[in-house]
């Protein structure tokens, strides 16, 4: 890439005196210029050598400054033009802006005048180049073909994300625990036009109320104790790209106020500031919780439900896509023999697959992914055995619980066993299984230590 010492120009003007004087002049700035007497000419120069602009006389008798920049940017698209033309020709002039000059100085201009311009134009075009390249890495690390499937649920999933992308709205991401709602929030981000902006996250269950405010919004300088310094808040740190919340439904009442005033207003007020500030940022809100159903409880606003719904999409859990299983093993052991290259794994063996073909998956495709490592370590062969995967998985998937089959039983004892066929089914954890039974970890620690009792 071009420094600021060796930046390449083409001068090009029918009077080759001219354009020798103007080079002369740019070299006093560091500017390594050259200067062409014809269209044809340049045309040779830009097609043999690397420049880094080009400045054209729009009028010249064999081909015109129009035409020239126009074959110009067959060869170099990204390097931009800055037409010299007579006071009389100024329509001329704004018509090569329309066509793609990225400026004109009328004659006779100063020197300092076509450095300033120069400069701007290079470092602009380095700019778009910088972001074209960042867009493209971000295609390519977290671009559609990141997310593993062939199932009708994730084929449904690709043609959706191909709009959203495109669509620059709040977006709420549903879905359960491990179905890869970070990923696709990346997604979005990557194939939208703010690619090249930031990429800001946080997760809202990990930070207690007075934190958050402050993680979003910002705060200044003695707001609160410990507020030693002014800090810029997730909103102002995502301007011109995306933030993404994770976890909103786990965001207090006093939060779900102060976000919706941002959402509606487009400004975002630090805490302990009476100034607000414009920002441009996409929200995109993940949640593992029915929304409606919190706002039915009045656990969620109705107003900012409605706000971040604008555009929503519901992942699919694990087991309803199957058939991705085998795809999504392979491609996580691929992941995993770079980080474990050591591991003499290959391959899984027949019943493997099968073991994990039948789990039930409540940790999605996240626990796919650990269990896939662990098998990885654990295995000292080429394939991985059944004996390398959790205990866990012996439970088939779809079972219903042994409680539910034979002799009626009273409803404490079916209670405290069901528990116990939950807690095997969440993979052992407790949190995860106190959650989706509907109670708190405590009771389930009693319901747990009761049917051991009965035992």
């Amino acid at each position: 890439m071009a420094t600021e010492t060796n930046l390449r120009v083409l001068i090009v003007d029918d009077e080759l005196e001219m354009a020798r004087t103007l080079c002369d002049g740019l070299a006093d700035h560091g500017f390594d210029a050259v200067a062409a007497s014809s269209g044809r000419a340049a045309l040779a120069l830009l097609a043999e050598q690397r420049f880094d602009a080009l400045v054209t006389d729009l009028r010249m008798s064999e081909m015109d400054g129009l035409t020239l920049m126009a074959q110009a940017r067959l060869l170099a698209p990204d390097r931009p033009t800055l037409i010299m033309t007579a006071h009389g020709a100024i329509d001329s002039a704004i018509e090569s802006i329309r066509q793609g000059a990225y400026h004109y100085l009328t004659k006779p201009f100063k020197l300092d005048e076509l450095v300033i311009f120069l400069r701007r134009a290079i470092q602009d075009a380095r700019l778009r180049r910088e972001a074209d390249a960042l867009r493209t890495t971000l295609r390519e690390r977290f671009g559609r073909e990141t997310l593993v499937g062939h199932s009708a649920p994730m084929r449904a999933l690709f043609e959706t994300l191909e709009r959203v992308a495109a669509a620059d709205v709040p977006l709420l991401i549903g879905g359960e625990t491990g179905t890869g709602k970070g990923l696709v929030t990346r997604i979005v981000h990557a194939e939208s036009r703010r690619a090249g902006g930031p990429f800001v996250e946080v997760n809202c269950a990990a930070l207690p109320e007075g934190l958050l405010e402050s993680e979003l919004f910002g705060h200044e300088k003695g707001a609160f104790t410990g507020a030693a310094r002014s800090r810029r808040g997730l909103f102002a740190q995502a301007d011109g790209g995306t933030l993404f919340l994770d976890e909103i439904g786990d965001i207090p009442p006093s939060i779900q106020v102060k976000l919706l005033h941002v959402l509606e207003e487009g400004m975002v007020r630090p805490v302990g500031s009476d100034r607000a500030s414009r920002i441009d940022v996409r929200v995109v809100a993940a949640t593992h919780r029915d929304l409606r159903q919190s706002v039915r409880a009045g656990a969620f606003r109705e107003d900012l439900f409605y706000r971040l719904d604008v555009v929503s999409i519901q992942l699919p859990p694990l087991r309803q896509r199957r058939e991705d299983i085998p795809f999504l093993a392979e491609h996580f052991m691929r992941e995993q023999r770079t980080r474990h290259p050591q591991s003499p794994v290959q391959r899984f063996s027949p019943e493997a697959m099968k073991r994990l073909l039948d789990y039930n998956w409540p940790g999605n495709v996240r626990e796919l992914s650990h269990v896939v490592e662990r098998a990885l370590v654990l295995s000292r062969g080429s394939e991985i055995q059944t004996e390398d995967l959790p205990p866990a998985l012996s439970q088939q998937a779809g079972s219903r619980p042994p409680i539910l089959e034979g002799e009626i039983l009273p409803i404490r004892t079916v209670q405290r066993r069901y528990a116990g066929w939950a807690l095997a089914q969440c993979g052992g954890h407790r949190a995860r299984a106190a959650e989706k039974l509907g109670v708190d970890v405590k009771t389930l620690y009693n319901w747990l230590s009761d049917a051991r009792v009965e035992e």
